[in-house]
Parts: structure tokens; C-alpha cells; sequence
């Protein structure tokens, strides 16, 4: 939390970067945002912010905080090419200095540093930090005797405290970089060297630094952005297996339990009913299917309706007439769709029949659906328990000022009509 109370915002990936250098780069991505694998033209810097802006796992990667020690090789590698380029000349002018017995040490030195990293677990390892601060003193020691006692070899120290300013800012942040850029300042005026040289080669250090970073920020995004995608991949293969899964152990068993068997009763059917409906959500799933669009008229929620109902075991044929719902709140709707499949329901559970008929109508200033199959029927004095016609039909049509009435005689099935005002 911040100190004003709210929670403090944690800096992007890009800003964490530049501070602390090579270690950021084990955070790994939690995924990588849709702007990113966007195939659409885009300018690159927006890709670049969205990429900076997910969000980051809370704990490092451990295997990622080991490689991180890779780009600090960096450096390292550039002056172990540099430096002897650098001593063949002086060693072909005959020079026997102290400079050049130092630049000797410092390339073994340098050689020697390349193998203890490559044994050290990572960045933030004590023993790199050790390293990396002797490797520094090293290069300002070297360049303060050198500079006392044999100035014309200068270059050679110098090169090799370049690479330790590139090493810091890599390994550890700009603000690492510069500080021992800044210290470099003081130690070239102890040694005598002219205004103009200090001037110069703070300008390389400079150049160095901003030269660093611009490795540290392609290392790093390339990174991540490879991390993030090998994250989703991973995702996605996950999810088609667990798909595969679904569809050859749950979907097999469901659509076996939704086979019909001679003897059934109300009970078993209703239940294979359910079972046939869920398979047939959970194939549809399983394709991919887009989403059904959401009904706007009476008459496309009651298309749904019979859809759903044809899930479950229940052919529901519809027949429409011209009618005005356009003006037809939602809740109205909702109640007759509701009501509707309640009555469905009934004629799936005690009228013996998978047939039924959805007739939509305007009568008495409103809209009225005749929901009529032709299965068993009932008396009112022995009608089926559970019918849920007072619960569930006429208790939701009420709350939207409508009514329903149920009409049904034994053998000769049963109508059920509900009616809403507009």
C-alpha cells in the first residue's frame, strides 16, 4: 500500500528493467495480452507497452534466474575479444611497460571471470555480486596505477573498466551504470589526465551505458514476449487435451446414459433427457461453437426455448402469427419464456408423448402462447402432483400482470395458454 492509503502501483516491466537490470527478466509473464499476437498492423511501440504491461508471475523463475547470468556474459565476451586486439600492438612496438604486464592480468583476470560465472547459479547470487563488485574495483585500480605509471598503456585499462560499466548496467540497472561511470570522473582527475580525455571518455562511458541498455531492452522483451507466447501455447495444448478428455470419457458416458430402454419410467426418461441435453451442450462446447444470439422478440426466445426443450427429448413444433411485441418489456418476456418451458416440461414428464405444439397469437390487447400436446391428459381431480401450474406457470406470469389457464381431459392431452399484456 501506498502512503495515502491506496495501492501502490507496481512499475511495468520495461521501468523494472531498466532499474534492476538482467534479474527482471526471471519474472516471467503470467500471458501475453490479445494486442500483442494481434496480426492486425499496429504501431510497434504498442505492441511493445502492452507487452510490458501484463502482469508478471510473483515468484521469479528459477531455471529463468539461472539463464539470466547469460547476459551478463555479454560484456565479458566483448572484452575478452577486445583486449588482445588491444595488446597485439603494443607487443609489436616492442613496449615492456607496466601497462602492458597489467593488461595481461586483466585479460587472464577477464578469462577467468567468464568461467566463474558460467559456474554461479544466477544474478542475484552473492557470489556474483561479489564478482561483479572486485571485477570493478580491479578496473579502477588498474587504471589508477596505469595511469601513474605508464599513461601511454591507458587504453587498455580503460577498455577493460568500459566492460565493467557495461557489466553493471546489464546486471544490475542504469542507476548501477552510471554510478560507476560518475566514478570514474574523480579517479581520471587523480592520475593528471587532461580536461578534454576526461570529457571523451566520459562520453564513451555514456555511450556505453545507453548502449547496454538498448541490449538489456531487446534481450529482455524478446524474452518475455517468447516466454508469454510459450505460456498461452501451453494453455491452449492444455485445454485441447483436457477437451479430448471430456469428449471421450464424460460426452461417451453421457450420450450412453441418454439411450432410450424399453420399461423406462417418468423418472429415467426425464433424467436421459437430461443427459441428452448435456451432451449435446457439452459437444456443441467441444466444437467451438459461437454463442446464440441474444433474443430480442417473443418469438426468438420461444425459438430458443425449443431448441433447449429438443436437448432434453422434446420435439416442440412452433406455429406463429403476426404479432406486435416490439414494445414488450424484457420481464414479460422472460416470464413467458419461463412459464413456456414449465409447460413443456409437464408434457415431458406426465403426458407420455415427445410431442408438442408452441402456438403464438394476440388476443385481448396482448400476446397469448398455447403450449397443447396430445399425450395422456388428466382430470382436475387427478392431477399429476408436482404439475407446478400455481408455483411456477401462474405465479411468474402474475408478477408481469398476465394469467394462464390449463385445459386438459384424460386421453384427449392437455392446453396450456399464458397470457401478458404488451
Amino acid at each position: 500500500m501506498s502512503l495515502a492509503g491506496y495501492p501502490a502501483r507496481v512499475p511495468s516491466f520495461l521501468v523494472q528493467l531498466l532499474r534492476r537490470g538482467a534479474p527482471v527478466i526471471a519474472a516471467t509473464p503470467r500471458d501475453v495480452p490479445d494486442q500483442v499476437v494481434d496480426p492486425t498492423p499496429v504501431p510497434g511501440w504498442q505492441r511493445i507497452s502492452a507487452m510490458c504491461s501484463a502482469e508478471s508471475q510473483p515468484e521469479p523463475d528459477s531455471l529463468m534466474a539461472r539463464a539470466c547470468k547469460y547476459v551478463v556474459l555479454v560484456p565479458m565476451v566483448y572484452r575478452f575479444v577486445v583486449l588482445p586486439a588491444m595488446l597485439f600492438p603494443v607487443l609489436a612496438s616492442g613496449h615492456t611497460g607496466v601497462g602492458l604486464a597489467v593488461g595481461l592480468v586483466l585479460f587472464v583476470l577477464n578469462a577467468a571471470t567468464i568461467v566463474w560465472a558460467l559456474r554461479v547459479p544466477g544474478v542475484l547470487n552473492e557470489s556474483m555480486r561479489g564478482l561483479l563488485i572486485t571485477d570493478a574495483a580491479i578496473a579502477v585500480t588498474a587504471n589508477l596505477v596505469v595511469g601513474y605509471l605508464d599513461p601511454s598503456a591507458s587504453a587498455l585499462t580503460w577498455t577493460h573498466l568500459v566492460g565493467s560499466v557495461a557489466l553493471w548496467t546489464v546486471a544490475w540497472g542504469i542507476p548501477f551504470g552510471l554510478l560507476l561511470a560518475g566514478l570514474s570522473v574523480p579517479m581520471q582527475a587523480a592520475t593528471s589526465v587532461p580536461v578534454i580525455t576526461v570529457v571523451g571518455n566520459t562520453l564513451l562511458l555514456g555511450v556505453t551505458i545507453v548502449t547496454s541498455t538498448g541490449a538489456l531492452l531487446l534481450v529482455g522483451l524478446g524474452t518475455r514476449l517468447a516466454l508469454g507466447l510459450g505460456i498461452r501455447r501451453g494453455r491452449e495444448a492444455e485445454a485441447a487435451k483436457v477437451r479430448r478428455e471430456l469428449h471421450d470419457t464424460v460426452l461417451q458416458a453421457l450420450e450412453v446414459m441418454a439411450l432410450p430402454v424399453a420399461g423406462d419410467d417418468h423418472r429415467t426418461v426425464e433424467l436421459r433427457g437430461i443427459a441428452r441435453a448435456q451432451a449435446m451442450e457439452l459437444r456443441r462446447g467441444l466444437a467451438g461453437e459461437p454463442d446464440l444470439p441474444h433474443p430480442t422478440t417473443i418469438g426468438e426466445d420461444l425459438t430458443l426455448l425449443a431448441t433447449e426443450m429438443a436437448r432434453e427429448g422434446l420435439r416442440a413444433q412452433l406455429v406463429f402469427s403476426e404479432v406486435d411485441d416490439s414494445t414488450m418489456p424484457e420481464a414479460r418476456r422472460r416470464a413467458v419464456r419461463d412459464a413456456a418451458r414449465e409447460a413443456l416440461r409437464n408434457t415431458m414428464k406426465h403426458s407420455g408423448t415427445n410431442v408438442a405444439v408452441l402456438r403464438i397469437e394476440e388476443r385481448d390487447g396482448g400476446i397469448a402462447v398455447i403450449a397443447r400436446d396430445h399425450g395422456s391428459g388428466f382430470s382436475d381431480a387427478d392431477r399429476p402432483a408436482g404439475f407446478g401450474i400455481s408455483e411456477s406457470i401462474a405465479a411468474r406470469l402474475a408478477e408481469v400482470g398476465g394469467r394462464s389457464q390449463v385445459h386438459s381431459q384424460p386421453g384427449r392431452g392437455t392446453r396450456v395458454t399464458l397470457w401478458v399484456p404488451r
